[in-house]
């Protein structure tokens, strides 16, 4: 009989003010059956003041303080390999968990053997394109609704066991949403919970806890996901994020064009794209 139980990796670095905020309000969501890992990268004081200070709550599983700012594959290979649960997660430290979201995805999955990665919706109210995303929303079995795509974000899914012991670790180099992608193409189905369960994303200007109000905060604070695409000015930022919630609704669900000669062509243009010193638009 399964367990239900759910493995969630947090990696912490250097914003003790969103810290604070994401890991309280996680270990506020959790039940008996969640155990956090813990991974802190760095030696900014103030934030490893913060983690110490929620060591102790009894769903804090594991604790790993690294020196050197190792971002995404090691931690989650870490957390993927030591522990054991049903389930697997991963929620970064700029994000904060509404209640309930556990509940509603274990579920989901639980009545949906083909589930494979699903998750929580980081976008506000009016990035929602009806036109665009109505035609991947689906009911499966037990009423629940995903909007299907062959990836989602790196923070606030659940994915399958199943899904670690076929796709492997995560390989230098690789994302979160191309290992995403592997998956549907074996037949795993991925998308985000509908109606969506809402993360807050506080380094979107539009939460009321972000610390992004001037270009000047942009820099001080300047988001891993900006820095890769030139951004500089929190006007240019907000564009992004428009454009990131506009491009997974757009995104297609047909596995065709994933395989062959359209995947193909795809990356030959992300290759062009780059040598041309075009930035992604993501």
């Amino acid at each position: 009989m399964a367990r239900d139980e759910i493995d969630i990796l947090m990696i912490t670095y250097n914003r003790p003010e969103y810290t604070q905020l994401a890991l309280s309000r996680l270990l506020e969501t959790c039940d008996e059956r969640m155990r956090v890992w813990l991974w802190h990268n760095g030696d900014d004081e103030p934030t490893l003041a913060v983690v110490e200070a929620l060591r102790d709550h009894p769903c804090v599983h594991r604790f790993h303080h690294s020196r050197e700012n190792v971002r995404l594959r090691e931690p989650t290979n870490w957390a993927w390999s030591e522990s054991d649960g049903d389930y697997v997660c991963k929620v970064d430290d700029d994000c904060m968990m509404p209640p309930g979201w556990a509940d509603t995805l274990r579920d989901a999955h639980r009545q949906n053997p083909a589930f494979g990665v699903i998750g929580c919706w980081r976008f506000f109210p009016e990035d929602f394109v009806p036109e665009l995303a109505e035609k991947k929303i689906k009911t499966f079995a037990g009423g629940h609704q995903l909007m299907q795509n062959f990836w989602v974000e790196g923070s606030g899914f659940l994915m399958k066991r199943q899904c670690v012991r076929q796709g492997g670790k995560l390989q230098d180099g690789q994302s979160f949403p191309s290992y995403c992608t592997a998956l549907a193409k074996n037949g795993w189905i991925n998308g985000w919970y509908y109606p969506f369960l809402f993360q807050e994303h506080m380094d979107d200007p539009r939460s009321e806890h972000s610390l992004l109000k001037t270009d000047k905060d942009l820099k001080q604070y300047l988001p891993l996901s900006a820095q890769m695409n030139g951004v500089e000015t929190l006007e240019a930022w907000q564009a992004q994020l428009r454009r990131s919630a506009r491009r997974v609704q757009e995104a297609s669900i047909d596995p065709a064009d994933y395989r062959g000669w359209r995947a193909l062509r795809s990356k030959v243009r992300r290759r062009v794209r780059k040598l041309l010193g075009v930035k992604s638009k993501w």
